[in-house]
């Protein structure tokens, strides 16, 4: 889910002395390594210095390049090589910023969010921060518009940071729950469950690519996606309730469930 993304870029000086490979080689190589995955050249985008593929996923350089090492063989709704491990991740905090939370609705919808995930009874709890005792931290900020944006895990861990529309504070707090509680199944290595036909949930033409191992069907989840079959479609629907489906819960208990 995408329609504009901020972007924060730390600079390391008049003319970037030190900062090492220039922003445009590595977006150079992440274009090229998810073309190789499979993703479609027309759906990869550049914003802002920053890669982004199935319209709201951003994509790291390190990510990129996991995308193309060998899976494990075994077809784990669908999710993306790239997954958290169970192993050295068992507390995730969510820490949203000062500007986030001077946002009603979005504050109350991640609350919202971090409650579904925790219903679940996965390997790792989600707790509001700024705490301690944290194994990985995902930031929540925001962006302008009514979507958002996140990405998908590295080296084990969960996408540092989810985006959120600020649009959305005068949206249901359904709507604001669905948004926060699917940018979070990105960080958690979720791809969209409609990514080969946006036409299911959005109306509109549109085909993410199957993107070799980075669709991975996971085991118990129906390969087809329909209108409100899950959080993870591409785009909510008037009457969305913010909550995971019977499939969604499936496929996060196969991933994450100890």
């Amino acid at each position: 889910m995408f329609k504009r993304a901020a972007v924060v870029v730390v600079s390391c000086g008049a003319v970037l002395a030190g900062c090492g490979t220039d922003p445009r080689i590595e977006n150079e190589e992440i274009v090229s390594n998810l073309v190789e995955a499979g993703f479609p050249a027309a759906d990869i985008r550049v914003v802002e210095e920053a890669v982004y593929v199935g319209n709201d996923a951003h994509v790291s350089l390190t990510a990129s390049r996991e995308m193309l090492q060998p899976g494990e063989g075994s077809a784990e709704q669908y999710r993306t090589t790239n997954l958290v491990s169970t192993a050295a991740v068992t507390r995730i905090c969510l820490n949203p910023t000062s500007t986030f939370n001077s946002y009603s609705r979005l504050s109350q919808g991640l609350d919202l969010a971090i409650a579904n995930y925790n219903a679940l009874g996965l390997c790792f709890s989600m707790v509001r921060g700024p705490t301690t005792g944290c194994s990985a931290n995902i930031t929540a900020t925001t962006i302008p518009g009514n979507s958002g944006s996140s990405g998908f895990p590295s080296g084990g861990r969960p996408y540092g940071t989810i985006s959120i529309g600020t649009g959305l504070q005068t949206a249901t707090l359904d709507m604001a729950e669905w948004v926060i509680t699917h940018e979070l199944g990105h960080a958690l290595g979720l791809r969209h469950s409609d990514f080969y036909s946006h036409a299911i949930s959005c109306g509109t033409a549109g085909n993410e690519g199957t993107a070799g191992v980075g669709a991975i069907l996971i085991p118990g989840t129906p390969s087809t996606a329909t209108v409100n079959g899950s959080l993870m479609n591409s785009c909510p629907r008037p009457n969305e309730t913010g909550e995971f489906t019977s499939t969604d819960i499936i496929a996060l208990r196969a991933l994450y469930q100890c």
